[in-house]
Formats: structure tokens, C-alpha cells, sequence
């Protein structure tokens, strides 16, 4: 008979998983042998991916930001021969987050081409049901991806938000730290009308050092690789369902999933292993017709109009321009001085 591992050794595991320790060491943590927790590892992730399809969708929000960050398992892209396995090289996760709850929408592992990026993009349309005010940096598939996930600009405002690291950039000698910021950052409208204003992927960008510092696979410059695909994709799996069910955020002091109203409260470790679990394999959410967003507090509501075939909305944004006024008269000028006469005087008096 095989041994099953007990409720709270699963628990103490994942435990140690989630915060970023490494196989090995969890191993001479927990006393568990290290094919164990690579099958935990395994089932766990598996039910944690079936559960967010579950769980995160129908989101409300009006800002989205979205990104990929890079690793790769068993060999860097460079090193890959011709014959090894397709799973070998690169291997990038895009994040789909909202800004203000903070909440991981949507996530994908694999290559960084057109068939990942399109099929992220559609996951992440399929979640939401308020048209987003979406912004990403300058990775040329998002552009037809977006467009055709959102049906074109109907149903979305996004904007790329471009950030050049080359040195080039600087016109004095100091590249210590950062660049400057006027020629740092480029945004550029791409669909509907984004508020370029706060166009941004910085809270997205925040996320990776999240990820880095959670899953010992992503950590640089060390040898806790992923050595198999699948592995990877369960550690992720599990850090987005930890993240946004168990770890309460330091700015907003209860987790994504609560701020987002996916939940009451915050789950435990063992919460969130029982249910992953005990998840049964679902469908993908489908997407749904998006609405307009709620208006700010006191704005008025613009005027729109629903376009056909679920295509967005005819909306009116800002204010017309107000129609010209014609110059004022010019003022008469006034009239001319009347020529004086001239008189002759007499220094005499003359009768």
C-alpha cells in the first residue's frame, strides 16, 4: 500500500513552498523525500489552476495591467540544442493584473510568441465584465491580440507603455541607477481612449519581484531551475492561488480575492490545499458582454450607445468644443476735433 502523506504534512509542505523555499530544502525541512513533495507539488498546482478557473471570473475593474516575466526550465533558450525537448528554453508567465485590487486575473506559461499572447489575452477578456482601461509594454503581439479579443476598439482603452533601458538614453555618463524619466517612458494609444495620464505597468512590474521572491524557480543566477514543464506550471499555479487567496496585501491589508469580492476572508494553507484537491476539472469561463464603467463620484455620465453584435459601445468622451463667438464690434472712433480759428491779437487798443 502506498504512503499517503497526512493532512498536515501536506499543509507544512506547501507551507514552506509558497514562501519560496526550494525542493531540497523542504525536504530536510519537513522530512519529506523529494519525489513526494514533487508529486504534492504536482496535484496541488493541477487543482490550485482548476480552482482559479473557477473562482476569477465575472472580475470588475477598470484598470488592467499586464506583463510576462522571464524563466526557463531545464536550459536558457541559448544552450537549447535541436533535439532536445520542446519544453527545454524559455519559458515566460504572463500576469494579468487589476490595479486596484490588486487581484491576478489571468496567467499563462509557455513561449513568449503570438499563439501564448493571443491565448492569454482571450482568457483575460473572457474573466472581465466592465470594459478595462488596459495597458502593457511594447510587445508587438498584444496589439492584434487585444484587437481581436476585445473586438477591436469597441470594447476596450488601451495603451503600451514603452520603457528603454539603453544607455543611449542618458546625455551625461551616469548609469548607475536609472535612467532619466522624460525619454524613459513612452506611452502611445493604441485602442478606444485611455486615460494616458495613468497609463502605467508598474504594479504589474511589482508583481514579478512577487513571484521571484515566492517561487524558488525564478530566482536568478541559481540552480533551482525547473528541470520539467509541468512542475513549473504547478509552481505558479500554486503562487497565484496563494497570492491572491491566502496572502494578505501590505497596502490594502486583506488579500486580492477580498478586495475583489471573490471572497470573505482569508484562506489558511490548509484551506486552499483541501480545496485544490478536492477541485474537479471545469470550464473556461466564456466571455461575456462588457459594460460601461461606473462614473467617478459626482462626474456626469457621458452619453453612449451599444454597437452591434456585441462590439462596444459609441461613446462620447470629454466635452464638445464650444462654439465660436463672434469678435465684439469694434468701437467707433470718436470724433475729430473741430479746427480751431484763428484770432489776431492787438497789443494796441484801437478804438
Amino acid at each position: 500500500m502506498a504512503h499517503v502523506l497526512p493532512m498536515a504534512k501536506r499543509v507544512e509542505v506547501v507551507s514552506h513552498l509558497v514562501e519560496g523555499a526550494g525542493i531540497r530544502p523542504t525536504t530536510r525541512l519537513t522530512d519529506v523525500s523529494k519525489p513526494a513533495i514533487l508529486s504534492l507539488l504536482l496535484r496541488v498546482g493541477e487543482g490550485c489552476e482548476r480552482l482559479h478557473n473557477r473562482l476569477v471570473r465575472d472580475v470588475d475593474c477598470v484598470t488592467v495591467q499586464v506583463d510576462e516575466i522571464w524563466s526557463y526550465v531545464h536550459k536558457k533558450e541559448a544552450r537549447v540544442q535541436p533535439g532536445d525537448s520542446p519544453e527545454f528554453g524559455e519559458a515566460y508567465t504572463f500576469v494579468g493584473m487589476a490595479s486596484a485590487s490588486k487581484l491576478v486575473i489571468a496567467y499563462r506559461v509557455g513561449k513568449r510568441d503570438e499563439e501564448n499572447t493571443t491565448a492569454f489575452i482571450k482568457d483575460l477578456r473572457a474573466r472581465l465584465v466592465t470594459i478595462p482601461q488596459l495597458y502593457s509594454d511594447g510587445w508587438a503581439p498584444y496589439v492584434a491580440a487585444v484587437g481581436g479579443a476585445f473586438a477591436l476598439a469597441g470594447s476596450v482603452d488601451y495603451a503600451q507603455v514603452v520603457k528603454r533601458y539603453n544607455r543611449k538614453a542618458r546625455k551625461d555618463d551616469d548609469h548607475r541607477y536609472e535612467p532619466p524619466r522624460e525619454p524613459f517612458i513612452t506611452k502611445t494609444p493604441v485602442f478606444g481612449v485611455p486615460d494616458m495620464k495613468r497609463a502605467s505597468t508598474s504594479h504589474v512590474e511589482r508583481q514579478n519581484l512577487t513571484i521571484r521572491m515566492h517561487i524558488r524557480r525564478f530566482t536568478r543566477l541559481c540552480n533551482g531551475f525547473s528541470k520539467r514543464l509541468p512542475h513549473h506550471k504547478a509552481a505558479v499555479a500554486l503562487h497565484m492561488a496563494f497570492y491572491n487567496f491566502c496572502r494578505p496585501h501590505e497596502a490594502l491589508r486583506v488579500t486580492p480575492a477580498m478586495e475583489a469580492g471573490l471572497t470573505d476572508h482569508v484562506w489558511s494553507v490548509e484551506e486552499l490545499v483541501t480545496a485544490a484537491l478536492s477541485e474537479a476539472p471545469g470550464e473556461p469561463p466564456k466571455p461575456k458582454a462588457l459594460k460601461l464603467p461606473d462614473p467617478p463620484a459626482g462626474a456626469p455620465t457621458s452619453p453612449a450607445r451599444a454597437l452591434p453584435n456585441g462590439r462596444g459601445f459609441l461613446r462620447l468622451v470629454g466635452s464638445a468644443p464650444a462654439a465660436p463667438v463672434a469678435p465684439a464690434p469694434a468701437p467707433e472712433p470718436p470724433p475729430a476735433p473741430k479746427p480751431r480759428r484763428m484770432k489776431q491779437l492787438s497789443l494796441f487798443d484801437e478804438d
